[in-house]
């Protein structure tokens, strides 16, 4: 009787058994990937960021010129924007814009008189003495006032005093009713506003 003499190879062990490796994961050359999304979107951003710390700016509207040009096909029309602009603090500038639009000409007037501040001296809220101020056609008076009184002055005179600050004051335009040389005779008369400590500082040089 033959005995079969080939080995015979037993099943590996599972426990045993070299566990599967996992293939190795592919990197791509975007760069690595966000974990946490998105940034925050452009109106957020604004939404959070802090306000500016500079002067909260008074500006006023003073008056809107239409002017009509005949042309071939009919009428065309532009328009011209009298603003006026100060912090209520001594500072006040008057600005003139023309556009064929309303709001254009609105914002063209804002800026220029943007960069035309100038610095007047008042004494608290309302003016230190009695000026007359004169400009083209215009004469606009302008008086002291106790407080209380306050800002008796029509639409143009209200629109630079009150841009500058003024509270308590009275006025009385004497010349041209002309929005432009109102304005411009007003801001003329507050420029001549003196203190007592400018006239004594004057006193002392001489």
């Amino acid at each position: 009787m033959s005995t079969d003499t080939t080995p015979t190879t037993s099943a590996p062990d599972k426990a045993t058994a070299p566990e599967a490796t996992a293939p190795a994961p592919q990197r791509s050359n975007r760069g690595p990937r966000r974990e946490f999304g998105r940034g925050p979107r452009r109106d957020d951003r604004n939404r959070d960021a802090a306000p500016s710390d500079g002067p909260t700016m008074i500006e006023k509207v003073v008056f809107i010129n239409r002017c009509a040009k005949v042309v071939k096909g009919g009428r065309r029309f532009s328009f011209a924007a009298l603003a006026v602009v100060g912090d209520g603090k001594g500072k006040v500038g008057i600005g003139y814009g023309k556009a064929n639009e309303v709001p254009d000409a609105i914002k063209k007037g804002t800026a220029n008189a943007h960069k035309h501040l100038v610095s007047v001296k008042l004494k608290g809220d309302t003016i230190s003495h009695e000026v007359l101020g004169e400009y083209d056609g215009g004469r606009v008076l302008l008086r002291p006032a106790t407080t209380g009184t306050g800002l008796i002055a029509g639409g143009a005179v209200r629109a630079v005093l009150e841009a500058a600050g003024v509270k308590n004051v009275l006025t009385k335009s004497m010349g041209s009713s002309n929005h432009i040389a109102v304005v411009h005779a007003t801001l003329a008369g507050l420029r001549q506003l003196r203190l007592a400590e400018d006239y004594a500082g004057s006193r002392k040089t001489n």
